[in-house]
Protein backbone atom coordinates (compact mmCIF):
# COMPACT_ATOMS: atom_id res chain seq x y z
CA UNK A 1 0.00 0.00 0.00
CA UNK A 2 1.29 3.45 -0.93
CA UNK A 3 1.95 5.96 1.86
CA UNK A 4 0.40 8.77 -0.17
CA UNK A 5 -1.94 8.59 -3.15
CA UNK A 6 -2.98 11.70 -5.07
CA UNK A 7 -5.79 10.76 -7.43
CA UNK A 8 -7.24 13.05 -10.13
CA UNK A 9 -6.84 16.15 -7.97
CA UNK A 10 -8.35 19.28 -9.50
CA UNK A 11 -8.58 22.81 -8.15
CA UNK A 12 -10.48 25.68 -9.70
CA UNK A 13 -11.17 29.25 -8.66
CA UNK A 14 -14.19 30.31 -10.67
CA UNK A 15 -13.36 29.43 -14.26
CA UNK A 16 -9.61 29.36 -13.64
CA UNK A 17 -8.05 25.90 -13.39
CA UNK A 18 -5.15 25.82 -10.94
CA UNK A 19 -4.61 22.04 -10.81
CA UNK A 20 -5.61 19.69 -13.63
CA UNK A 21 -6.00 15.96 -12.87
CA UNK A 22 -2.89 15.40 -10.74
CA UNK A 23 -2.02 11.71 -10.17
CA UNK A 24 0.90 10.65 -7.95
CA UNK A 25 1.50 7.51 -5.90
CA UNK A 26 4.25 7.67 -3.29
CA UNK A 27 5.64 4.69 -1.38
CA UNK A 28 6.55 4.87 2.29
CA UNK A 29 9.92 6.55 2.89
CA UNK A 30 10.12 8.26 -0.50
CA UNK A 31 11.18 11.89 -0.95
CA UNK A 32 8.98 13.60 -3.56
CA UNK A 33 9.90 17.06 -4.80
CA UNK A 34 7.25 19.18 -6.54
CA UNK A 35 9.40 21.31 -8.86
CA UNK A 36 8.24 24.21 -10.99
CA UNK A 37 8.20 27.95 -11.51
CA UNK A 38 6.03 30.33 -9.50
CA UNK A 39 2.31 29.92 -10.20
CA UNK A 40 2.50 26.34 -11.49
CA UNK A 41 0.31 25.00 -8.64
CA UNK A 42 2.87 23.16 -6.51
CA UNK A 43 2.11 24.99 -3.23
CA UNK A 44 -1.63 24.65 -3.86
CA UNK A 45 -1.18 20.89 -4.20
CA UNK A 46 0.84 20.80 -0.97
CA UNK A 47 -1.90 22.72 0.86
CA UNK A 48 -4.51 20.25 -0.43
CA UNK A 49 -2.45 17.35 0.94
CA UNK A 50 -2.22 19.20 4.27
CA UNK A 51 -5.94 19.94 4.33
CA UNK A 52 -5.41 23.70 4.32
CA UNK A 53 -7.12 23.97 0.93
CA UNK A 54 -10.07 21.94 -0.32
CA UNK A 55 -9.76 20.25 -3.72
CA UNK A 56 -12.43 20.80 -6.38
CA UNK A 57 -12.25 17.14 -7.35
CA UNK A 58 -10.28 13.94 -6.77
CA UNK A 59 -9.02 12.31 -3.60
CA UNK A 60 -6.01 12.26 -1.27
CA UNK A 61 -5.30 8.99 0.58
CA UNK A 62 -2.75 8.47 3.36
CA UNK A 63 -2.04 4.79 4.11
CA UNK A 64 -5.16 3.91 2.13
CA UNK A 65 -7.46 6.21 4.11
CA UNK A 66 -9.28 8.96 2.24
CA UNK A 67 -8.57 12.44 3.58
CA UNK A 68 -11.78 13.97 2.21
CA UNK A 69 -13.30 16.01 5.02
CA UNK A 70 -10.51 15.10 7.48
CA UNK A 71 -9.27 18.06 9.55
CA UNK A 72 -5.55 18.94 9.10
CA UNK A 73 -4.76 18.04 12.74
CA UNK A 74 -6.15 14.52 12.19
CA UNK A 75 -4.10 13.71 9.07
CA UNK A 76 -0.90 12.76 10.91
CA UNK A 77 1.21 15.17 8.86
CA UNK A 78 3.65 17.93 9.82
CA UNK A 79 4.41 21.00 7.74
CA UNK A 80 7.44 23.29 7.55
CA UNK A 81 6.80 26.65 5.87
CA UNK A 82 9.00 29.13 4.03
CA UNK A 83 8.75 31.47 7.02
CA UNK A 84 10.02 29.97 10.26
CA UNK A 85 6.82 30.93 12.17
CA UNK A 86 8.49 30.50 15.57
CA UNK A 87 7.02 31.91 18.77
CA UNK A 88 9.38 34.83 19.59
CA UNK A 89 8.60 34.79 23.32
CA UNK A 90 9.34 31.07 23.77
CA UNK A 91 12.68 29.32 24.05
CA UNK A 92 13.84 26.84 21.42
CA UNK A 93 12.90 24.06 23.84
CA UNK A 94 9.32 25.35 24.18
CA UNK A 95 9.03 26.03 20.44
CA UNK A 96 9.96 22.45 19.58
CA UNK A 97 7.72 20.92 22.24
CA UNK A 98 4.76 23.30 21.95
CA UNK A 99 2.71 21.02 19.70
CA UNK A 100 3.19 18.10 22.08
CA UNK A 101 2.25 20.34 24.99
CA UNK A 102 -1.01 21.32 23.27
CA UNK A 103 -1.80 17.64 22.71
CA UNK A 104 -1.43 16.89 26.41
CA UNK A 105 1.71 14.75 26.13
CA UNK A 106 3.19 14.04 29.56
CA UNK A 107 6.04 16.35 30.60
CA UNK A 108 8.68 13.59 30.88
CA UNK A 109 7.74 12.13 27.47
CA UNK A 110 7.76 15.62 26.00
CA UNK A 111 11.18 16.36 27.48
CA UNK A 112 12.60 13.12 26.10
CA UNK A 113 11.18 13.81 22.61
CA UNK A 114 12.50 17.39 22.51
CA UNK A 115 15.98 16.32 23.65
CA UNK A 116 16.14 13.53 21.06
CA UNK A 117 14.98 15.86 18.29
CA UNK A 118 17.54 18.50 19.30
CA UNK A 119 20.24 15.83 19.23
CA UNK A 120 19.27 14.74 15.71
CA UNK A 121 19.34 18.36 14.51
CA UNK A 122 22.54 19.16 16.42
CA UNK A 123 20.96 22.11 18.29
CA UNK A 124 21.18 20.81 21.85
CA UNK A 125 23.21 23.86 22.91
CA UNK A 126 20.47 26.22 21.66
CA UNK A 127 17.52 24.92 23.68
CA UNK A 128 17.54 27.80 26.19
CA UNK A 129 17.80 30.56 23.57
CA UNK A 130 14.97 32.50 21.97
CA UNK A 131 14.50 32.86 18.18
CA UNK A 132 15.93 36.41 18.16
CA UNK A 133 19.24 34.98 19.36
CA UNK A 134 19.51 32.49 16.46
CA UNK A 135 20.85 32.69 12.91
CA UNK A 136 18.63 31.94 9.92
CA UNK A 137 19.94 28.40 9.60
CA UNK A 138 19.42 27.73 13.31
CA UNK A 139 15.85 29.05 13.14
CA UNK A 140 15.12 26.74 10.24
CA UNK A 141 16.47 23.80 12.22
CA UNK A 142 14.11 24.70 15.06
CA UNK A 143 11.15 24.89 12.63
CA UNK A 144 12.10 21.45 11.29
CA UNK A 145 12.47 20.17 14.87
CA UNK A 146 8.95 21.33 15.74
CA UNK A 147 7.64 19.16 12.89
CA UNK A 148 10.05 16.30 13.53
CA UNK A 149 9.19 15.88 17.21
CA UNK A 150 5.67 14.75 16.34
CA UNK A 151 6.93 11.74 14.32
CA UNK A 152 4.23 12.16 11.62
CA UNK A 153 3.54 9.80 8.73
CA UNK A 154 4.29 12.51 6.16
CA UNK A 155 6.43 15.65 6.22
CA UNK A 156 5.39 18.58 4.02
CA UNK A 157 7.98 21.26 3.19
CA UNK A 158 7.01 24.49 1.42
CA UNK A 159 10.23 26.08 0.07
CA UNK A 160 11.89 25.90 3.51
CA UNK A 161 15.35 27.03 2.36
CA UNK A 162 14.46 30.00 0.17
CA UNK A 163 15.16 32.56 2.92
CA UNK A 164 18.71 31.29 3.48
CA UNK A 165 21.89 32.41 1.73
CA UNK A 166 23.69 30.09 -0.70
CA UNK A 167 26.10 28.59 1.84
CA UNK A 168 23.35 27.90 4.40
CA UNK A 169 21.12 26.40 1.71
CA UNK A 170 23.86 23.92 0.85
CA UNK A 171 24.36 23.03 4.53
CA UNK A 172 20.63 22.59 5.15
CA UNK A 173 20.25 20.43 2.02
CA UNK A 174 22.87 18.10 3.42
CA UNK A 175 21.12 18.16 6.81
CA UNK A 176 17.73 17.29 5.29
CA UNK A 177 19.34 14.50 3.26
CA UNK A 178 20.95 13.10 6.42
CA UNK A 179 17.68 13.26 8.37
CA UNK A 180 15.69 11.56 5.63
CA UNK A 181 18.24 8.78 5.31
CA UNK A 182 18.13 8.32 9.09
CA UNK A 183 14.36 8.50 9.64
CA UNK A 184 13.01 7.19 6.30
CA UNK A 185 9.85 9.28 6.71
CA UNK A 186 7.77 10.10 3.62
CA UNK A 187 8.42 13.66 2.44
CA UNK A 188 6.69 15.99 -0.03
CA UNK A 189 8.86 19.02 -0.71
CA UNK A 190 8.00 22.11 -2.79
CA UNK A 191 10.70 24.18 -4.49
CA UNK A 192 11.53 26.12 -7.65
CA UNK A 193 15.24 25.35 -7.14
CA UNK A 194 16.34 22.51 -9.42
CA UNK A 195 19.53 21.92 -7.39
CA UNK A 196 17.43 21.19 -4.29
CA UNK A 197 15.25 18.86 -6.35
CA UNK A 198 18.14 16.94 -7.91
CA UNK A 199 20.06 16.51 -4.65
CA UNK A 200 17.18 15.67 -2.30
CA UNK A 201 14.53 13.78 -4.25
CA UNK A 202 13.94 10.12 -4.87
CA UNK A 203 11.10 11.24 -7.18
CA UNK A 204 10.62 14.60 -8.93
CA UNK A 205 7.32 15.87 -10.31
CA UNK A 206 8.04 18.73 -12.71
CA UNK A 207 4.91 20.91 -12.79
CA UNK A 208 3.76 23.46 -15.34
CA UNK A 209 0.44 25.33 -15.55
CA UNK A 210 -1.27 23.00 -13.09
CA UNK A 211 -0.13 19.77 -14.75
CA UNK A 212 2.70 17.31 -14.22
CA UNK A 213 5.04 17.51 -17.20
CA UNK A 214 7.11 14.54 -16.00
CA UNK A 215 7.35 12.34 -12.93
CA UNK A 216 10.48 10.28 -12.39
CA UNK A 217 13.78 9.87 -10.59
CA UNK A 218 16.33 12.72 -10.78
CA UNK A 219 18.35 10.63 -13.25
CA UNK A 220 15.31 10.08 -15.50
CA UNK A 221 14.32 13.74 -15.39
CA UNK A 222 17.84 14.91 -16.26
CA UNK A 223 18.92 12.25 -18.76
CA UNK A 224 15.57 11.61 -20.47
CA UNK A 225 13.44 14.79 -20.29
CA UNK A 226 9.95 14.09 -21.61
CA UNK A 227 9.31 17.60 -22.97
CA UNK A 228 11.15 20.73 -24.03
CA UNK A 229 9.99 22.46 -20.85
CA UNK A 230 11.58 19.81 -18.62
CA UNK A 231 14.73 19.83 -20.74
CA UNK A 232 15.26 23.56 -20.26
CA UNK A 233 13.97 23.85 -16.68
CA UNK A 234 16.27 21.19 -15.23
CA UNK A 235 19.97 21.83 -15.78
CA UNK A 236 22.27 24.80 -15.26
CA UNK A 237 23.18 26.12 -17.73
CA UNK A 238 20.00 24.86 -19.46
CA UNK A 239 20.06 22.44 -22.38
CA UNK A 240 20.93 23.88 -25.81
CA UNK A 241 18.04 23.67 -28.28
CA UNK A 242 18.98 23.66 -31.97
CA UNK A 243 16.27 24.10 -34.61
CA UNK A 244 16.57 21.51 -37.37
CA UNK A 245 14.50 19.92 -40.15
CA UNK A 246 14.50 16.31 -41.34
CA UNK A 247 15.97 16.50 -44.84
CA UNK A 248 17.20 13.56 -46.90
CA UNK A 249 17.92 11.38 -43.91
CA UNK A 250 19.70 14.05 -41.85
CA UNK A 251 18.83 16.84 -39.42
CA UNK A 252 19.54 20.05 -41.35
CA UNK A 253 20.31 22.95 -39.01
CA UNK A 254 17.93 25.87 -39.63
CA UNK A 255 19.62 28.96 -41.06
CA UNK A 256 22.81 27.26 -42.22
CA UNK A 257 24.38 24.47 -44.21
CA UNK A 258 25.34 22.18 -41.32
CA UNK A 259 23.51 18.94 -40.64
CA UNK A 260 23.53 16.26 -37.98
CA UNK A 261 22.95 12.53 -38.45
CA UNK A 262 19.73 11.00 -37.22
CA UNK A 263 20.33 8.33 -34.55
CA UNK A 264 19.57 4.93 -36.05
CA UNK A 265 17.06 4.09 -33.31
CA UNK A 266 14.98 7.20 -34.13
CA UNK A 267 14.91 7.03 -37.94
CA UNK A 268 11.57 5.23 -38.03
CA UNK A 269 10.03 7.85 -35.70
CA UNK A 270 10.75 10.79 -38.02
CA UNK A 271 9.31 11.92 -41.35
CA UNK A 272 10.73 14.01 -44.16
CA UNK A 273 10.25 17.74 -43.58
CA UNK A 274 9.49 17.37 -39.88
CA UNK A 275 10.72 20.22 -37.67
CA UNK A 276 12.86 18.78 -34.89
CA UNK A 277 14.55 20.40 -31.90
CA UNK A 278 17.93 18.85 -31.07
CA UNK A 279 18.84 19.20 -27.40
CA UNK A 280 22.46 19.00 -26.21
CA UNK A 281 23.56 19.58 -22.62
CA UNK A 282 26.32 22.23 -22.26
CA UNK A 283 28.56 19.76 -20.42
CA UNK A 284 28.35 17.31 -23.34
CA UNK A 285 30.59 19.56 -25.47
CA UNK A 286 34.38 19.21 -25.54
CA UNK A 287 37.15 20.85 -27.51
CA UNK A 288 39.32 17.79 -28.21
CA UNK A 289 39.34 16.02 -31.58
CA UNK A 290 37.98 12.75 -30.26
CA UNK A 291 35.44 10.52 -31.94
CA UNK A 292 31.83 11.56 -32.33
CA UNK A 293 30.00 14.51 -33.86
CA UNK A 294 30.92 18.18 -33.95
CA UNK A 295 29.55 21.61 -34.77
CA UNK A 296 31.33 24.85 -35.60
CA UNK A 297 30.58 27.94 -33.52
CA UNK A 298 32.06 31.40 -32.89
CA UNK A 299 32.73 32.31 -29.27
CA UNK A 300 30.93 35.46 -28.13
CA UNK A 301 31.61 35.36 -24.38
CA UNK A 302 33.63 33.20 -21.97
CA UNK A 303 33.06 33.31 -18.20
CA UNK A 304 35.26 31.51 -15.68
CA UNK A 305 33.17 30.40 -12.69
CA UNK A 306 36.00 28.54 -10.96
CA UNK A 307 35.26 24.85 -11.60
CA UNK A 308 34.23 25.45 -15.22
CA UNK A 309 34.40 27.88 -18.14
CA UNK A 310 30.97 28.83 -19.48
CA UNK A 311 31.21 29.78 -23.15
CA UNK A 312 28.40 31.37 -25.14
CA UNK A 313 28.79 31.01 -28.88
CA UNK A 314 26.93 31.62 -32.14
CA UNK A 315 26.22 28.73 -34.50
CA UNK A 316 24.70 30.02 -37.72
CA UNK A 317 22.45 32.44 -35.83
CA UNK A 318 21.58 30.05 -33.01
CA UNK A 319 22.91 30.49 -29.45
CA UNK A 320 25.02 27.65 -28.05
CA UNK A 321 26.32 27.39 -24.48
CA UNK A 322 29.17 25.04 -23.59
CA UNK A 323 30.51 24.10 -20.16
CA UNK A 324 34.25 23.54 -20.62
CA UNK A 325 37.20 22.74 -18.33
CA UNK A 326 38.49 25.87 -16.53
CA UNK A 327 41.89 25.67 -18.24
CA UNK A 328 40.34 25.95 -21.72
CA UNK A 329 41.89 28.75 -23.79
CA UNK A 330 38.98 30.38 -25.62
CA UNK A 331 37.99 33.99 -26.10
CA UNK A 332 35.53 36.19 -28.00
CA UNK A 333 35.86 35.82 -31.77
CA UNK A 334 37.44 32.35 -31.72
CA UNK A 335 36.01 29.84 -34.20
CA UNK A 336 35.75 26.48 -32.44
CA UNK A 337 34.81 22.91 -33.19
CA UNK A 338 32.58 21.64 -30.40
CA UNK A 339 32.63 17.85 -30.25
CA UNK A 340 29.98 15.65 -28.62
CA UNK A 341 28.85 12.04 -28.62
CA UNK A 342 25.88 10.72 -30.56
CA UNK A 343 24.22 9.66 -27.31
CA UNK A 344 24.24 13.29 -26.11
CA UNK A 345 21.53 14.25 -28.62
CA UNK A 346 17.95 14.59 -27.35
CA UNK A 347 15.30 14.94 -30.07
CA UNK A 348 11.97 16.75 -29.58
CA UNK A 349 9.08 17.41 -31.93
CA UNK A 350 9.05 21.18 -32.56
CA UNK A 351 5.23 21.31 -32.71
CA UNK A 352 4.22 19.29 -29.66
CA UNK A 353 7.37 19.85 -27.61
CA UNK A 354 7.42 16.15 -26.70
CA UNK A 355 10.47 13.91 -26.74
CA UNK A 356 10.85 11.74 -29.84
CA UNK A 357 11.33 8.17 -28.63
CA UNK A 358 12.00 4.89 -30.37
Amino acid sequence: MSALEIENIRKTYGKTEILKDIDISLDSGEFLVLLGSSGCGKSTLLNIIAGLTEASGGDIRIDGRSMLGVHPKDRDIAMVFQSYALYPNLTVHRNIGFGLEMRGVRADDRERAVRETARLLQIESLLDRKPSQLSGGQRQRVAIGRALVRQPKIFLFDEPLSNLDAKLRMEMRAELKRLHRLLRTTVVYVTHDQIEAMTLASQIAVMRDGRIEQLGTPEEIYNHPATLYVATFVGAPPMNLLKTEVREGTLAVTGGESSLPIPQSLRASLREGQDVIVGIRPEAFRLDDGEGLSISARCELAELTGPELIMMADMQGQRVVASLPPQSRVGPGDILRLHFDNAAMHLFDATSGKRIAT
